[in-house]
Parts: structure tokens; sequence; C-alpha cells
């Protein structure tokens, strides 16, 4: 059948596929038409399970989702909703998205969806199409029914966007009407399909308009039923006449209903223990990855060469000579050699004593020794001293960083960052989580390392920062984020670096800005506890000097910074007083050098 131009088509479709619900006979006739198909993953999680259970599903529809994108004509929505009742939030992003059509499963789709078709069709947040019944991939003939007024004409725009072989416009009026012996409600869509010769155009008087549409869809397809503008009285009904159609029609119906701006009340994720807790779960359901879902690394390389980004890897470096050439050497021959998912990678040392920039030196990559850059602002010691200046020496648009020691290196622990960043645009930083086994003589304990995580870094954000609750390790050494939100970044220049990150990407761009991805399993060296007392006390002052930030009002003072000690030995105990002052560096964007580099 030749396209129209009388009618605006329908250039773009939504529908929401559910995991494990419907979808399919929705997306069938979404394929007829010349449109984009815009899907949108959804998870409904039972209003007595936590809305983190949802993690495991979205990754499952994140694959679904991501086997459908492969049609050039369908776009999967990077964020899976996840929520106890997701009308809303779809409404929301109908609002956002402003698609040309909504198009659900009648019954299937709105149980699922946790609405009535009043929630639905009482103030539609676009134009909407409720399909019932298997849409076959070939179509000859599509019966629209049609009175007039808005939901004819979109009921005519449907009909006509299937390109069936035919299409009979069916014009009803009952006996009692007045202008039931003339055409003249229908003089406005007449004039229009008098410039579609192949649209069949029939008048027919009736008292039982809904069994006069059964008996001319039995040579039909389809039928394209525009519905009520009232509410109808029942919650589960589109009224008695369109009830009837859609269980008694022996063909597929379309219910179609013009839409009009729809405002909504949500709950407010502010306040509230509850309100905290439903925003925290939601996330981790929507924002945890796992490596699996990036191992296909010819598709991120897709990613990266549409959105046109480059990507860097920064690995920085402390007397690691037992383990840097293998981190190293496995970079850059999975992800620089055999797919360019890399454009550079560089090792910013901080000045190892042993053989560690000599082996990097044997693997052919930029080295730089942070201490010897932006020498007018001094040098300091510390880790995130080395990453900041990492901005400075590194071009890439994403960023990623892993630490060196570590001993089970794959490629997983890159493409595993990188993954979320280029899947969804309103991610700016990534952070990894894994399994940490703590070695205990000679016996490893599974699951027995990040200690410090557990006894300091998650305990402070609970209870400072209890949006980043759901994050599972903020202190992970393996993360990344887009340029623009790190140059803007401030870094602490020791162990509070990553907890510092975290929390000023919050504040900045907000939770959905973070994304979290599980890498497995990390087997490193463990630091004695000693260590790891040094490293609490400066993640302690790096969240203290944060909330400094937030209320105005200074904390901390010098005598602060400085940690006693305590040692044992043949004489006994004794005190030692050690200077562990977590510092601020200032967003790189300010710095003149990094200015001129960059231009």
């Amino acid at each position: 059948m030749q396209k129209h131009s009388a009618f605006t088509p329908i250039h773009t479709i939504l529908i929401p596929l559910i995991h494990e619900g419907p979808g399919m006979n929705a997306l069938e006739f979404a394929r007829h038409f010349d449109a984009e198909i815009i899907l949108v993953g959804i998870v409904v999680v039972p209003p007595d399970k936590s809305l983190s259970v949802g993690a495991v599903f979205a990754r499952a529809l994140r694959k679904q989702l991501r086997l459908l994108g492969k049609d050039e004509r369908i776009t999967s929505k990077t964020q899976i909703i996840v929520s106890y009742q997701p009308w809303t939030e779809l409404s929301n992003l109908l609002q956002k998205e402003k698609p040309d059509l909504l198009c659900l499963e009648w019954d299937s789709h709105l149980s699922a969806l946790g609405v009535t078709t009043n929630d639905v069709l009482t103030r539609p947040p676009c134009d909407v199409a409720l399909v019932r019944g298997k849409i076959s991939s070939k179509l000859n003939q599509v019966l629209v029914p049609v009175r007039g007024g808005p939901h004819a004409e979109l009921s005519l725009r449907v009909g006509l966007g299937l390109h069936p072989k035919g299409v009979t416009a069916l014009h009803i009026r009952r006996p009692d009407d007045p202008d039931a012996g003339s055409d003249a409600p229908f003089k406005g869509l007449d004039r229009v399909l008098k410039q579609m010769p192949d649209v069949r155009k029939q008048f027919t008087v009736t008292d039982d308009a809904a069994q006069l549409i059964l008996e001319h869809a039995k040579q039909a397809d389809i039928i394209v039923l525009g519905t009520t503008s009232q509410p109808v009285t029942s919650s589960a009904s589109l009224g008695v006449f369109a009830d009837k159609i859609l269980n008694e029609a022996p063909c597929a119906v379309i219910a179609v209903k013009s839409g009009r701006p729809m405002p909504h009340v949500i709950y407010d994720e502010g306040v509230g223990v509850q309100a905290i807790s439903i925003l925290v779960d939601k996330w981790f359901a929507e924002n945890t990855f796992h490596a699996d879902e990036f191992k296909q690394l010819d598709e991120l390389l897709e990613l990266k060469r549409q959105q046109g980004v480059t990507i860097s890897l920064a690995l920085p470096a402390l007397n690691e000579e037992t383990t840097v050439g293998n981190v190293i050497h496995m970079m850059k021959k999975e992800l620089m050699e055999k797919v360019p998912l890399l454009d550079e990678i560089i090792l910013i040392d901080s000045n190892s004593t042993d053989r560690t920039r000599e082996i990097a030196e044997k693997e052919d990559i930029p080295i730089y020794i942070h201490q010897h850059l932006l020498k007018r602002l001094g040098a300091r010691r510390g880790k995130g001293e080395a990453l900041w200046k990492s901005l400075l020496v590194t071009r890439g648009d994403i960023i990623v960083w892993i630490d060196t020691d570590i001993m089970n290196i794959h490629p997983r622990f890159v493409y595993g960052i990188i993954g979320p960043l280029l899947l969804n645009a309103q991610v700016q930083f990534v952070k990894g989580f894994y399994r940490r086994p703590l070695k205990v003589g000679e016996k490893m304990q599974a699951g027995g390392g990040g200690r410090v995580t557990e006894l300091a870094a998650r305990p402070l954000l609970n209870l400072f920062y209890p949006e980043l609750s759901g994050v599972i390790q903020p202190l992970s050494g393996e993360y990344g984020g887009r340029r623009e939100a790190l140059e803007r970044a401030v870094f602490f220049s020791g162990y509070g670096v990553e907890t510092g990150l975290l929390i000023d990407i919050y504040e900045r761009y907000g939770l959905n800005a973070i994304a979290q991805v599980d890498l497995l399993e990390r087997i490193h060296h463990n630091q004695p506890l000693e260590a790891l007392s040094k490293m609490s006390f400066a993640i302690i002052q790096t969240v203290i000097r944060k909330l400094e930030s937030r209320f105005g009002r200074a904390v901390l003072e010098d005598v602060n910074k400085s940690m006693k000690l305590i040692r044992y030995d043949a004489k006994g105990y004794s005190l030692d007083i050690e200077e562990i002052a977590e510092r601020e560096r200032p967003a790189m964007i300010e710095i003149q050098e990094y200015l001129e580099r960059k231009r």
C-alpha cells in the first residue's frame, strides 16, 4: 500500500519491554510502521521485596535489549526502570522522549505495569495504542471504524501506518442521531480521505455498532478502534462497546486514544528513611552491572565509534615490579592490539625504587613520575596525587584507573568499567567491585578482604551520605569516568581519593550519574593492620572535610591530622606519632598548565 501524506506519519513508537512479561505482540505491531521503535526495559518488583533484587533481572533484560537492538530500526534505552509501580516513571520518560505513540499490550501489559485502563486512558501521557491479539507479519485488510474527532484521526493514522494492502474506513451512526442521514459529522475526515483512493470508505446507520464491526471484522486482519473520550466506570473496562469488540473480534484489535499533557505527583525521594531506602534500592537495581555484560568487545568498540570518544587507561604504581609488567602486557595486547578499545595506556609512577619503571619501559608505554609534574605546585605523596596528575598527561574523553598490584589480572577490570559509560550517557563515574580473598598464613579466606571498606568507609557513608550506601566497594582501585566530570572534581592526595571522588561526583551530578560493576574476584597483596588503620584515619578526614564544605564550617584543625600509632616490642608498649594529612587538590580545570595542554 502506498504511503499517504494527508495525515502526519508516526515516526516514533515507544514500547515497554517487561522482564518475563509482555511486549512481543506490541513489537510485531510496531515493526509494520516506517518508524523508530524505542524499547524501554522495565523490571517490576513485588511490593514485599527490596528493589535491589531487581538487579539480576535488569541484567538479563539488558541482554535481551541488546539482542533486539541489533535491528537498526530499534533503539533500546540503556537505563532500565526498576520499580514497584513503574507507570509514573514510564509516564515521566514519555514526557521527556515525546514519542508519537505509546504501544501497550491490552490487559497483560497493564497488569504487569500495575495500572488499569482508566489510569492509562483517562489522561494518557501521549497517544496510546493498546494491542490485543497476535499481529501477522503480512496484513491484507485493516478495518477502521470512525466517528470523527481526534480519536478517529489517530485511528486512521495508525491504520494507514501499518501499510496493509487495503484500509476500510467505516463511519457508523445511530438511527436516532439527527445527522444520521447525512455525512456532516464526517466532513473533516472526508476531505482527507478523498485524497486516498485506495482507502475504502463506507457509511452505515445501525443501532448495534459493535455487532456491525464484528461482522466486518471477519474479512479483516486488524481492527483499529478509537476509544471513548470519557472515563469509564470500571477500571478494567474500555466501555461496553469497546469491551465487546476486544473480547469477541476474530482478529487482532488496536484500541487507540489521543493524548494530552499529564501532570504527575511522585514520591519525595529527598526525605525520610523509607524514601532513602527506596531511592538506594532502585539505584542499586538499575545501575549495578556485571562485567560479563560487556565481554563482547566488538559491541563496545562499535558504541565507542558511534559516540566518537577516546579512552585512556592510567596505571598508578609504587614498587609493583612483580605485577606491573603482566598488567600492562595484557591490557595492551587485549584492548589495544586485538580490539582497539583503548587509545592509550600510561604509567603514572610515584617514584618507585624497584624495577617498576624499567619493566614498564619494555612494554613501550609512556611513563610519568608524578612528583616531576606540575612542580610549581609542589610534590605530595599519595595515590590521589598520581591520579590527579594523570589527568594532565592523558588525552582520553574517558579515563580508567586500575591498580597495578592485581595478581589475577584480566581485561574485564578495564572493559567492565568502560561498559556502563558507553552504554548510558547519564553515567559519569563507574566503580568496580569484587570478591576480595584475604590470605591468613597459608590459607585464603574467600570474603575476608575489604576490611577498611566495611569497618570505616561504608559505615561513614551510611551515616552521612546514605544515598551512597548501595555502593558495594567505595574504596576499590578500579574505576573511571568522563573527563568533563573528573577535571571538575576535587582530588584528595592520599588514601581518601576514592571516597572524596565518589562524594564529589554524587554532589555535583546526582546518584544516577554513578554506576558500579561486578568484576568478579580480585587477588592482591593484603595490607598489614597498621596500614589499614592509617587508611581509615585518612578516609575519616576526607568525609569530615566534605561535611565541612556542605555546612560551611571548619571542624578539623592541624592537630587532628597526626595519628598516634601503638608499638609493641620486648620492652612493652610505646606510642609513635605520624602525620597523615589528607589534603585536597583543586579541580584540574582550574590549573593553567592543564588548560594550555588541553587547548
